[in-house]
């Protein structure tokens, strides 16, 4: 059951601090309100950034922060956040309600990054803002760089193999780190212990990790936001138990997707697999739509390759007879796609036939259908090594006819 109240004491009128890495600074916003049925606080950030304060007469006559870049045409800087206060920001003391309003935005704690983003446009400076010590780039990129040993915040995507311990000997200063990839493989992750200063930790969908490489909070004293999704069950529930005890000092745990080795085996080709554990996926629904999926994709590679290699349709990315296939491909591509677009309106269908009762489709999850058609094609033309375009074409739009979601 959800705690009723935050894992940290904090009422209207409140002032938080907290060290900004964006300003060099330590800046301060103040909590409007709490919502105890949202588990939100209004939090407005104030004009002002300086020295450490001790308490909120340190901040002098203050002013919210009222935001002129960009678009924003005055507003303020002004958000309901989650009601969890995290460790790194601390309560010196309380004023006035000093905005009464209600906020209409959603948004996370990251108080600073808007103020330095207004000073460095009131400099005169048009162009976007980005933190010199702030670097996304993909696996391959990362191992081609120079390490530089300045950067603190790193995402890293597309990750298929990474070597913790050469990444914290390269990065030993991070304070966010983002690792995400698509069934990739993690290792020497118990090295990530090594990384004192680290505020986040994302890894998603990335495996390798055993229980022994757990990170501790011992090692991590400053870890505040930690999030893991679609990693392995021993990792998962190793990590669980160190953290949970330190929600209560500020610490967001978000643990999801624990995977066993035969989940793994199972759906390293579903790209469906995100939906398995969603909150508002019936998990019948889940297995009818994983089930589609796989007769959609037999029927299409089935389709364009003339119905050659039976065993090759069910998974296998090679065929017996080359010149079959080509002919049939031939054919497939031609001007008839009636077949493939009738492939394209049974999928839409049978997700129709599975939202009726409970409406699980918006917009991420319609994109997700979508993106899976996408997979198959695109499976299908390394087996045929044929431009499956116009299939492609006739497939989507066959789905795009008849969808309702």
């Amino acid at each position: 059951m959800s705690p009723a109240r935050p894992s940290r004491p904090i009422a209207a009128g409140d002032v938080v601090a907290v060290y900004s890495e964006a300003l060099g600074e330590w800046t301060a916003a103040q909590i409007t309100g709490v919502d105890a049925t949202e588990k939100r606080a209004a939090v407005v950030e104030l004009d002002w950034s300086g020295p450490r304060p001790s308490t909120a007469a340190d901040l002098g006559d203050v002013q919210p922060l009222r935001l002129t870049h960009h678009s924003w045409n005055g507003n303020l800087s002004y958000s309901n956040l989650s009601w969890d206060l995290p460790r790194s920001y601390t309560v010196i003391g309380s004023l006035p309600v000093l905005v009464p309003e209600p906020s209409p935005a959603y948004s996370s704690w990251r108080c600073g990054d808007q103020l330095a983003m207004q000073r460095y446009w009131d400099a005169g400076n048009r162009e976007s803002w980005t933190a010199p010590y702030a670097l996304t780039c993909s696996a391959d990129e990362l191992a081609a760089r120079v390490p530089d040993p300045g950067i603190r915040h790193l995402d890293v995507h597309g990750v298929t193999e990474l070597d913790c311990a050469r990444l914290v000997a390269d990065y030993p200063d991070l304070t966010r780190l983002e690792l995400s990839g698509t069934f990739g493989t993690l290792t020497s992750a118990a090295a990530l212990n090594e990384l004192p200063k680290l505020q986040r930790l994302w890894i998603r969908e990335l495996f390798g990790m055993a229980a022994s490489d757990c990170a501790l909070p011992r090692n991590l004293p400053e870890l505040e936001d930690l999030f893991l999704y679609n990693i392995p069950a021993e990792y998962a529930v190793a990590m669980r138990k160190a953290w949970r005890p330190e929600i209560p000092h500020g610490v967001c745990v978000d643990v999801r997707g624990s995977r066993k080795p035969e989940w793994v085996a199972e759906n390293a080709g579903n790209p469906l697999r995100h939906w398995d554990g969603s909150e508002h996926i019936p998990r019948t629904a889940y297995r009818k739509a994983v089930a589609q999926y796989k007769a959609t994709r037999k029927a299409f590679l089935a389709e364009v390759t003339g119905g050659a290699g039976a065993g090759e349709v069910a998974g296998v990315t090679a065929v017996s007879n080359p010149a079959e296939v080509t002919k049939a491909v031939e054919v497939a591509t031609g001007e008839d796609f009636s077949a493939i677009t009738q492939i394209g309106r049974d999928y839409a269908a049978a997700f129709n036939a599975m939202t009726r009762r409970t409406s699980f489709i918006e917009t991420v999850e319609r994109d997700e259908l979508f993106d899976a058609l996408d997979t198959l094609v695109n499976e299908a033309q390394t087996l045929t090594g044929k431009d499956l375009a116009a299939a492609r074409a006739a497939l989507i739009d066959g789905a795009d006819e008849v969808r309702d979601w």
